[in-house]
């Protein structure tokens, strides 16, 4: 289970819909909003956020934007000092503005931090955000998309992303995208200026009528992918595709984005409706992730998508989100990167649903191609995060420890979310660190520790969960059969000694208080009959085939003889004579081997059948005495001295129960004194009785010992008998 983990809420005044922490220092926010132009009551704000509490957040600083132009709809911090942070924003112009055909929508800004706290007493007395009125200056303004055309201009900055600085000649490029335009547009300009001025733009990116980009990314190219410093990689997504290329900075030429994925179109019989791409950044520059919701809001997914050298793309993994996110609103990444690099590691993702719920996902991958063991796992999932609709997420940048040593302080990253119910949430999650594996190399913090995937953990789950049910069966199985209430399939008896196969092997009992397992007497009876049957019918066969023997012989000898008839007629009267003997000996023969095979395919069932009837009268005689006993008692009172008792006792020569009525006095003599009453039985000859009333089929144990109160019990016969007095003495 993942650990708790600490959070801070504020709220504003205002709608937020945009977020960034400074990359260089995660206690400061960036957030802005607004209700538009024309909105009376909520103004258009851009707010610097105190984040450097677990469970308390801060406002700083506030810059109050024009209520006749519209709310920040876009937000990206470009660099920051230890005593500044300079940021881009899309803010769209009036609506006069934008109908004269003059919309400045891309905007810059610089808000100067409080100075630091030094001592615990200011801390305590929380001094910054209350006594702070710090600078903030607007840098400038710029119209970088190409005017719209249609009647009614809608046209919004969507989307502005910056790439990191570049460590050698600090160079860095921005891209912005446009909402409901007519014609989709991606500009790319040079970030690094003092304010939007002077013709900066690096390049345009047409996306035709009706297409426009759903998300922007851009990551810097290094020495070790083959590219001099100054070089990135862009990628951007449609509703459908995916697309990706690279660029320098004053390179002066149009880059020529190529088509690295494209969702392809359903089979005819299956629905025109496709998933559609939410959002998508980088994790290298050869490994993007991509955010998907599904169609007819059946749920998100996340997809691993591995470029090659001339950015064409194949899907080497996916994961599916929470089933509770049935479409996601935002996407946020963080690397979690070691210094050196490390063969392996580790990003962490943010999803944001439109429950309102965010799942923190993560991402553990080689550091350079081939993407071949990709493992993601869900580390947690924030539910009811905020009142409504969730509409940014960012993550604050991770810096590994500069020290070596093992007294490193602990480190954190933290996840910042808005919503259009001015509610900032500021969530804080511990790294843990992990050995490195030479003793120079820096420790490497992760979030998860590294593991199986989701699935492999999943397949696991299931082949355990399939052997606990494949031995319970067996058990099962094994019991069943020593209790006799199955075939014998395993030979499951003959693993125990014979004692314990005897306290094991109790007969099931049924409704009627029978057995399902016969009797030792009846068994030994019916197989002595069927013997007794059988041998009989052997004599019979012997004694035929011996007749039949010697009538062919004699036959034989007759006509061996040399005997001279007088006629013919003779002659053939001698050998029709002995025709007649051969044939009735072999009728005879027939017979008795017609007469022993249903003799012996029948002897055992009316045998035991017979034996079954005449067991099954008995034991209905005693257990009509014991109901009648039982009614009789319930009708007299309870101070009647007349009263017929039930006696009993244990046949010793016939192995028999038998019962009967007496009334005290009435002759029985000294027999009186050898019957004891259920009650005043010992608890040991108790159960031995009730074993003997349930082995005869008298008594049931779902009846109770109701029944048997105030039957006088003789002695108990055979083994039964010697274990009570064993017992008793």
């Amino acid at each position: 289970m993942s650990p708790a983990v600490a959070s801070a809420k504020l709220t504003l005044s205002y709608p937020l819909y945009a977020s960034d922490f400074d990359p260089q220092n995660d206690n400061f926010l960036l957030v802005g909003g607004g209700g538009g132009e024309g909105r009376t009551g909520v103004g258009n704000k851009i707010t610097l956020i105190n984040s450097s509490r677990k469970h308390t957040i801060s406002e700083v600083v506030d810059i109050d934007l024009s209520r006749d132009e519209d709310s920040v709809t876009s937000l990206a911090i470009a660099s920051s000092t230890a005593s500044s942070v300079t940021a881009f924003a899309g803010i769209n112009s009036s609506q006069a503005d934008q109908s004269a055909g003059k919309n400045d929508h891309l905007r810059s800004f610089r808000l100067e931090y409080p100075p630091p706290k030094r001592t615990d007493a200011e801390e305590s007395k929380d001094v910054g955000a209350q006594a702070y009125r710090g600078q903030t200056a607007a840098l400038g303004r710029a119209s970088l998309f190409t005017p719209s055309t249609a009647p009614k201009k809608e046209t919004y900055q969507r989307v502005t992303r910056l790439s990191k600085p570049c460590k050698i000649n600090g160079g860095q490029l921005g891209a912005i995208a446009t909402g409901l335009a007519p014609k989709g547009e991606i500009v790319l300009f040079d970030a690094k200026t003092n304010g939007p001025m002077g013709p900066w733009v690096e390049a345009r990116i047409p996306l035709g009528q009706g297409v426009e980009a759903a998300d922007v990314d851009i990551i810097g190219l290094n020495d070790n992918e083959g590219s001099p410093p100054g070089n990135f990689a862009v990628a951007y997504c449609t509703d459908y595709e995916v697309h990706a290329f690279s660029m320098a900075l004053k390179q002066n030429s149009t880059p020529e984005p190529r088509l690295s994925y494209g969702e392809p179109h359903p089979d005819v019989f299956a629905g025109k409706a496709r998933p559609k791409f939410r959002s998508l950044r980088f994790i290298t520059p050869h490994l993007l992730l991509l955010l998907q919701n599904r169609p007819n809001r059946q749920g998100a997914d996340l997809l691993l998508l591995e470029l090659s050298s001339s950015f064409q793309g194949k899907i080497v993994g996916r994961k599916s989100l929470h089933r509770g996110i049935n479409a996601a609103t935002a996407l946020s990444v963080t690397h979690l990167t070691s210094s050196p690099p490390s063969e392996s590691n580790q990003l962490v993702a943010a999803v944001a649903g439109q429950d309102t719920s965010i799942e923190i996902v993560t991402i553990e991958h080689p550091s350079s191609p081939p993407y071949r063991s990709l493992k993601c796992k869900t580390h947690t999932l924030l539910r009811s995060v905020h009142p409504q609709q969730i509409t940014s997420l960012s993550f604050s940048i991770s810096s590994p420890p500069s020290a070596t040593k093992l007294s490193a302080p602990p480190q954190y990253i933290k996840l910042a979310s808005t919503s259009i119910a001015s509610t900032v949430v500021v969530h804080t999650f511990p790294l843990f660190p992990i050995p490195p594996a030479q003793k120079s190399a820096k420790r490497r913090y992760v979030l998860t520790p590294p593991g199986r995937s989701d699935a492999a953990t999943m397949g696991l789950s299931i082949l355990f969960s399939a052997l606990a049910i494949a031995l319970g069966a067996f058990f099962l199985q094994a019991f069943t059969e020593i209790r006799g209430g199955s075939p014998d399939y395993l030979g499951a008896k003959g693993w125990l000694s014979q004692r314990v196969h005897d306290y094991i092997a109790i007969p099931y009992i049924l409704e009627n208080g029978t057995s399902i397992a016969p009797s030792t007497a009846a068994i030994s009876t019916l197989s002595e009959t069927a013997s007794q049957s059988a041998s009989s019918i052997a004599d019979q066969v012997t004694n035929t085939l011996s007749d039949l023997t010697s009538s062919v012989s004699n036959t034989a000898a007759a006509a061996g003889e040399e005997i001279l008839y007088d006629t013919p007629e003779e002659a053939k009267a001698a050998v029709s004579s002995a025709l007649d003997a051969a044939s009735s000996a072999a009728s005879e023969l027939n017979a008795a081997s017609e007469a022993y095979s249903a003799t012996a395919s029948s002897s055992i069932t009316p045998l035991s059948s017979s034996a079954a009837s005449r067991a099954s009268a008995a034991s209905h005689h005693v257990r009509d005495l014991l109901s009648r006993h039982y009614e009789y008692r319930q009708h007299q009172p309870p101070d009647s001295h007349d009263v017929h008792h039930m006696v009993i006792h244990d046949d010793e020569e016939s192995g028999k129960l038998k019962a009967g009525f007496h009334r005290p006095g009435a002759g029985e003599g000294g027999d009186e004194a050898k019957v004891r009453r259920f009650e005043e039985l010992s608890q040991r000859e108790k159960e031995l009785w009730k074993q003997r009333l349930r082995e005869a089929g008298v008594w049931a144990v779902d009846e109770g010992e109701a029944v048997l109160k105030g039957v006088f019990f003789g002695s108990v016969a055979g083994a039964v008998g010697e274990a009570v007095r064993g017992a008793m003495g």
